[in-house]
């Protein structure tokens, strides 16, 4: 089959094309009508080719679904469920109708597993590259907005699925672009199968969409809500920030891919610091009333508690196996 060009439509016409058996239909803005009493949370993100994806690796079906999963995310975090997404393409020249078409393909399966209502598109010239603009809209349900809870020491810090996974995912497939660099031999393909796992947590990260579901149905409403997706260490010191209260989280309990300690000595990377300090994983943070806790042990196993909020003195700590506290630091924050 030819290759489908932007020279045969225009860009009317071609986003036309895009929403034609995706069922969406193509709005000129996010709209959704939200119920009485609710209320309406946003989210947006930019990615940029070169800085949060490299097209060497990266799948453009998989960065579609990624991308709108991460604003998924963000409204989950918020506890809200998903109604709108927009989104906007900057293209450079290097990039025609068809690789749209990949990319658009993984926005609308995204968009469909998590449950947004409505879908916009804009395509937009880029001097450079491909940059990806998300907005998203969310409802966060009336029961829910009368449900302020505040933060408390002892609260328990639970996140829902593995870290560190995601860097390391990533840092191999950049190991193997270097070993392509060195000898422009496209004639033979890596064996990247026992790193699947890994690769798939950077590629292609599933957010939990029951999340807040289930916690509305359970009665258990969190403090406070993230996305980890700039390294666990990031959102301990917004979590620190936002509640005005400490943090300790232990290292033995964070959850880690099953063969990411082995595959962590094969690269030379602490998987620890890969989840403290690396990003990509689109895991869910809340942290959940002591009073909950019971709860919330029997009725969110796949979640972990991998913590507790603590006096403020503490700051934000991670705490080693043999019971040493060091201090928690991240990349963009100014130490006091």
């Amino acid at each position: 089959m030819a290759e489908e060009s932007f020279k045969e439509y225009g860009k009317e016409e071609a986003i036309d094309l895009l929403f034609e058996g995706s069922a969406f239909s193509r709005s000129s803005k996010p709209v959704f009508d939200p119920a009485p009493g609710s209320r309406i949370v946003s989210a947006s993100r930019v990615f940029v080719e070169g800085i949060d994806f490299d097209l060497t690796y990266f799948p453009l079906k998989h960065l579609g679904y990624k991308c709108s999963s991460a604003l998924a995310g963000d409204i989950y975090a918020s506890m809200a469920h998903p109604r709108s997404l927009s989104i906007i393409l900057g293209l450079s020249a290097k990039l025609d109708f068809s690789h749209v078409r990949d990319l658009w393909s993984g926005v609308t399966v995204a968009a469909k597993e998590h449950g947004f209502k409505s879908l916009s598109l804009d395509l937009v010239p880029s001097p450079n590259g491909l940059t990806v603009s998300v907005c998203a809209m969310g409802e966060e349900f009336k029961l829910t907005c009368g449900r302020t809870v505040k933060a408390r020491s002892k609260d328990l810090v639970c996140v829902s699925g593995r870290l560190g996974a995601a860097y390391l995912g990533q840092q191999i497939l950049e190991r193997e672009k270097l070993k392509f660099d060195k000898t422009k031999d496209d004639s033979s393909q890596p064996d990247l199968e026992k790193y699947k796992m890994l690769i798939g947590s950077y590629l292609k990260p599933e957010v939990p969409s029951s999340a807040v579901s289930r916690l509305e149905e359970a009665g258990i409403y969190p403090s406070h809500g993230y996305l980890i997706s700039h390294g666990l260490s990031d959102t301990l010191k917004r979590l620190c920030k936002d509640s005005g209260l400490g943090v300790k989280v232990y290292a033995e309990r964070i959850p880690f891919e099953g063969n990411s300690f082995a595959i962590g000595r094969e690269m030379d990377i602490d998987p620890v610091s890969a989840a403290m300090n690396g990003g990509d994983d689109f895991q869910l943070l809340f942290t959940i009333p002591i009073l909950s806790a019971e709860r919330f042990r029997r009725d969110f196993q796949t979640f972990d508690i991998i913590g507790h909020l603590a006096q403020p003195e503490v700051g934000a700590v991670l705490v080693t196996p043999d019971g040493v506290e060091l201090p928690v630091k991240a990349q963009g924050w100014q130490e006091a």
